[in-house]
């Protein structure tokens, strides 16, 4: 991750968000990595091609209900303890030194990075700590259809540009001007359109939620908390104006976090003068994202040509979560395990150090290439589930085929930025 390797932070950090840096240092060659990683694809889409010929995902009607709920007044005890965070964490942004700042660890890895796992494991976390839900829902005027996930989507590209892009990502000036617009958008959309806005709006909200649709805990249509197939939670995510966007945002920031460490676009950067470096970064991002774009939209083209059916890139955007969640994982892993911990000893002061060996480099290489494997296997899944819903019986396996090339370029290009 680029932010805590400028602004007086140690460079490790940058190497600890894509294993060990060189791919000689990682015990799995790439060979072998593109090996495994083509062999699950193909036997997994041979398999749901012979063997599942029905949809059998049943989106937010699936569950077993849980009866255990929490004590009245819970999530807004949780919202107030986590404005009391983000007080504290803008106290450190503005009396903090400007170095060994803790504020940029609280935001950039136990923020952004932790809520990943927390997602995964516990649901939408997000919306039951998001002190913005502290704000009355008065709406002045219903949410429009139109705008879906699109603010979310904008929300997301600008804290990644904040992250990647920016001449100095960790430095307090740059943090908190960031801060002060994301507060501004959420205060404003808030009073306009009620808590509304924040499910689709708040991009960290998004994010959350998103990726908690891969949690074994949720909610079916009427309410009720559930234990549930994963699967059953990612069918339940909704085609809404935006959402393909939403996916190609992180599907290409961390496709452009992966570029930004290779020697070619390092050197790129160095030799440009410091006022164009952001201007090149700028491209970079909005070019792997548009990448990600254009590459789905056109593959989900010729399903349609295929499937002779239109209109079919809402319905197949929710099968690039978990290969999105997969990138996340694959990246950032070691950063939270490691400098997670170094926000933890500035935030609270701790007179201790962070042993930057604490992971080794096989369980490193070994999560990366499992995590985009197995993201890349589920959004397979995910997708055969969806085409033998939405394309006709005789049709259905022949148009997964464009399906299947998007997820064989989208592991090839995520292995060779991380392993290569």
């Amino acid at each position: 991750m680029g932010a805590l390797a400028c602004g007086g932070e140690p460079a490790a950090a940058r190497v600890l968000a894509h294993g060990v840096g060189e791919r000689a240092d990682l015990p799995i060659p790439l060979f072998y990595a593109y090996a495994g990683a083509f062999a699950a694809l193909v036997v997994s889409f041979l398999a749901l091609a012979l063997l599942w010929a029905d949809s059998r995902f049943r989106g937010d009607l699936a569950g077993r209900p849980i009866t255990l709920r929490p004590p009245s007044g819970t999530a807004r005890a949780a919202r107030v303890v986590t404005l009391l965070a983000a007080a504290y964490t803008l106290a450190w942004l503005l009396l903090g030194p400007p170095t060994e700042n803790a504020a940029p660890y609280l935001v950039y890895v136990l923020f952004w990075v932790g809520l990943v796992p927390a997602s995964l494991l516990l649901g939408p976390v997000w919306r039951v700590l998001n002190p913005f839900r502290l704000l009355p829902d008065r709406p002045r005027r219903p949410y429009p259809a139109r705008l879906g996930y699109w603010p979310a989507a904008a929300g997301l590209l600008a804290f990644t540009w904040t992250e990647l892009v920016a001449p100095e990502p960790a430095a307090p000036r740059t943090l908190l001007i960031f801060l002060t617009l994301y507060a501004a958008a959420q205060l404003t959309g808030t009073v306009v359109y009620g808590h509304a806005w924040l499910e689709r709006g708040d991009p960290f909200e998004v994010y959350s939620t998103l990726i908690g649709h891969l949690s074994p805990l949720g909610r079916r249509a009427d309410g009720g908390r559930v234990l549930r197939n994963p699967f059953d939670g990612l069918d339940a995510i909704a085609p809404s104006a935006g959402l393909v966007a939403t996916v190609c945002v992180l599907l290409g920031g961390t496709a452009y976090d992966g570029l930004s460490t290779g020697p070619a676009w390092v050197n790129a950067l160095q030799s440009a003068p410091f006022g164009g470096r952001a201007g090149l970064g700028t491209l970079g991002l909005l070019a792997a994202v548009a990448g990600v774009a254009v590459l789905y939209a056109a593959c989900l083209g010729v399903a349609g040509l295929i499937g002779g059916t239109k209109g079919l890139a809402g319905g197949f955007a929710h099968s690039l979560l978990p290969i999105a969640v997969g990138y996340l994982i694959a990246h950032y892993f070691s950063l939270l395990v490691i400098e997670g911990r170094h926000a933890l000893i500035l935030a609270l002061g701790l007179d201790a150090e962070v042993d930057q060996n604490a992971v080794a480099p096989g369980t490193i290489a070994t999560v990366q290439v499992l995590a985009i494997v197995l993201g890349h296997v589920a959004g397979v899944v995910a997708a055969h589930d969806r085409s033998v819903r939405l394309l006709p019986p005789a049709r259905a396996v022949a148009g997964q085929i464009p399906l299947f090339v998007l997820m064989i370029c989208y592991t090839t290009g995520g292995l060779t930025l991380l392993l290569a």
